[in-house]
């Protein structure tokens, strides 16, 4: 797609604010909307990819933070509320793909539906209405993948944010010990919520894979 295009469109849906609009455009170049779910899907991967990393690193923070060894706390009080804004903003990435997402299934499988009407031929209309259902189960089963791992953030961000709140105003030496004793629940969150990330990041795969092989 050449630049002078990507333009245009940027353009088309500054000015409307409109996924139809949107849609048609990317149509007009030979952009379909199952195009748009593979690509919606990869970015959506992505964001759990990165999303991963960075509350595996939070936790890695809060660790140095409990053992604390006469090193500057403020410093790291200061790291530890930087990879806690770090994981917010990425829990908000996954939160914002994965809407990006069903915003496109939506309209693909509205579509999909409205065209069966369209065949003449019984037989490739009953062909194309199996796929269709193939389609939209292997899509809501990843969905729910995808907001079963969104969900597991919420508490690992109010706890972190928790602690980030209560070394901020104690910033010595007795806090660190009050913050150990959440170190194991918070590890145990975490690795569960990395755990459903890397499930949905595989459905993700499978699911990119079989809708470019035309499965």
């Amino acid at each position: 797609m050449t630049k002078r295009i990507l333009v245009v469109i940027t353009a088309l849906i500054a000015l409307s604010g409109c996924q139809s609009a949107y849609y048609a455009a990317m149509e007009k170049v030979g952009v379909h909307k199952r195009d748009i779910l593979v690509d919606r899907v990869e970015e959506a991967r992505d964001a759990q990819d990165d999303a991963q990393e960075q509350f595996a690193d939070a936790l890695a923070q809060y660790q140095a933070v409990i053992q604390f060894d006469g090193a500057e706390l403020e410093t790291l009080y200061n790291r530890f509320k930087d990879e806690y804004d770090d994981s917010a903003a990425a829990a908000q990435e996954v939160t914002d793909r994965i809407n990006q997402v069903e915003q496109v299934a939506e309209a693909l499988f509205d579509e999909w539906t409205d065209e069966l009407s369209q065949y003449q031929n019984a037989a490739l209309r009953a062909q194309s209405a199996q796929q269709l259902k193939s389609t939209q189960r292997r899509y809501s089963a990843l969905l729910r993948t995808m907001r079963q791992a969104e969900k597991r953030m919420a508490p690992v961000l109010s706890a972190l944010n928790d602690n980030v709140l209560y070394l901020k105003h104690n910033l010595n030496a007795r806090a660190i010990g009050a913050l150990k004793g959440e170190f194991a629940g918070l590890q145990q969150n975490i690795d569960r919520l990395i755990s459903d990330m890397e499930r949905a990041i595989q459905e993700s795969d499978a699911f990119i894979r079989d809708m470019e092989t035309g499965q």
